[in-house]
Order: C-alpha cells, then sequence, then structure tokens
C-alpha cells in the first residue's frame, strides 16, 4: 500500500484524506482522525476486557478446590431454600438440643462411676486397715495386759471376747466406753482418757460377775479353779460359762481345757 501522487510528487488528497493505493490497485482515502479514534477505542476496550479478566480470576480464588461447580451451586440453592421456621417447627433444632445433653449425661455418668468405685475401693480398704489397726491395738492390748496376768481367773481371749466391744481407736489411741456409751476417764489422772489397763480394770470393776472372772484370794480363782477332780484339770462355773460367747466356749472347752461345773 502506498501513496497516490500527481505528475508533479504531491500526495493526491480527496476531502482532506490522502489517497492510498492497494497492492490490488483499488485507491482508499485514509481518514487519520477516524483511525486514531478507533485506536482510542480498541485501546479502551482492551484495557476493560484485561481488568474484567484479572476480576474473575480474582473472584474464581474464592471456589478453588471446588471439582463439580454445578454440585456446589445446587448445595448452595438448597440451603437458600431451607426454612428455618419450619426446622423449628419440626423440633430439628430441640433434636441436636437433647442429642448434645445426653452425650454430655452420657460422659459425666461415665466419670462419675469411675469415682463411685475409686471412692468405695478406697472405702473397702479403709474398713481393712482399721479391722487390722484394731486387731493389733486392742487385740494386742488384751494379750499383753498385766491386769489379766495377774488377776484374771480367764485367759485373754475370754476376757476380750466379753469386753473388746467396749474399746474402740481414736486418732491412733485406745478409748474404751461403758455400757451407757460414755467414755472412760481416769481416775488417777483426772480429765485424761483412762488408760487400756485402767479402762479393762474400771470395767471389771462394774461387771455383775466380776467375782466368775477375778482370781479369788485362797483358790487362785473363782471361776478357774484347780482341783476338782482326780485329773488336776481347772474348772469354770457353769454360770460363768453361760455367760461367755458361743466362741469363748468353745475356745475355753477345746483349747483351755475347762471343765464346767455346777
Amino acid at each position: 500500500m502506498k501513496l497516490k501522487l500527481d505528475a508533479d510528487g504531491h500526495v493526491v488528497v480527496t476531502d482532506g484524506k490522502p489517497i492510498y493505493i492497494h497492492d490490488d490497485g483499488k485507491e482508499i482515502a485514509f481518514d487519520a482522525a477516524g483511525t486514531v479514534a478507533t485506536i482510542a477505542r480498541l485501546n479502551g476496550e482492551a484495557k476493560g476486557h484485561r481488568e474484567a479478566k484479572e476480576a474473575a480470576e480474582k473472584a474464581l480464588k474464592a471456589f478453588e478446590g471446588i471439582e463439580d461447580p454445578v454440585a456446589a451451586r445446587k448445595a448452595i440453592e438448597k440451603l437458600a431454600n431451607m426454612d428455618l421456621k419450619k426446622m423449628v417447627d419440626v423440633g430439628e433444632i430441640e433434636k441436636v438440643k437433647a442429642d448434645i445433653a445426653k452425650s454430655y449425661e452420657t460422659n459425666l455418668a461415665s466419670v462419675t462411676k469411675g469415682f463411685e468405685d475409686q471412692v468405695a475401693t478406697l472405702k473397702t480398704e479403709n474398713t481393712g486397715l482399721k479391722n487390722t489397726l484394731n486387731n493389733e491395738m486392742i487385740g494386742g492390748s488384751f494379750a499383753r495386759s498385766k491386769f489379766i496376768s495377774e488377776k484374771s481367773a480367764i485367759p485373754a481371749d475370754m476376757v476380750q471376747a466379753r469386753f473388746g466391744s467396749a474399746f474402740k481407736i481414736e486418732e491412733g489411741k485406745i478409748a474404751a466406753y461403758d455400757s451407757t456409751g460414755n467414755k472412760l476417764y481416769s481416775r488417777a489422772k483426772p480429765g485424761e482418757v483412762a488408760s487400756f489397763e485402767e479402762a479393762l480394770e474400771i470395767l471389771v470393776d462394774g461387771y455383775p460377775y466380776k467375782e466368775q472372772i477375778l482370781r479369788g484370794n485362797n483358790n487362785g480363782g473363782g471361776n478357774y479353779r484347780g482341783g476338782g477332780d482326780n485329773t488336776g484339770g481347772k474348772t469354770i462355773t457353769r454360770a460363768a460359762f453361760e455367760k461367755l460367747t458361743p466362741t469363748a466356749r468353745q475356745d475355753a472347752v477345746t483349747k483351755q481345757g475347762l471343765t464346767v461345773t455346777d
């Protein structure tokens, strides 16, 4: 394409527009102003397309990871069409609340049961320890009692069978109570709890049948008596024997070899 020139070599102009001759020989007036305007318009359109493209790409980033846009759209439409008031009416929210409460109560019950089992185990162990302590402290005190060895006509286990229930362990020490539930206090040390030996002596002294327990001055015992038969065995009166517990009676006969006399 080239400019059309006249014989003098000047550019041929029509209506102020230079004439161009295309390669096929066709002549066309070139509208420079219109071309510039068209270029400006196209540049503006290109800018608009570019900005729209950038905006679209930015918006699409929010949907990254969604491989099925159709399914996603359906889910959104379903959610948009949900009637929350209807959900409340059919009790869906209350059902959710009930499920949460049930789960909480189940977990709480499980924790509570575990705690109760631990408490029960500790109580059992504590009871066992108390029994062991009582047997050792109280039973040992009867077995080692100087009062029983010097003044009792019956053995220590029989004395314990009769008076053992009067003794308790309190704050790691032995305390004794009379038949009315009153704690026994020392006569020798007013204001202080009676020691085991003093408490036992007080209990025996207040026992209606104490003469059947304490040794006599002449025959070595009001209930345990040497002689009474040709074997020289020990005897116990029937009245004293009947006052003993079944276990103490069996021990008196089988372990101590006593003979019941009238």
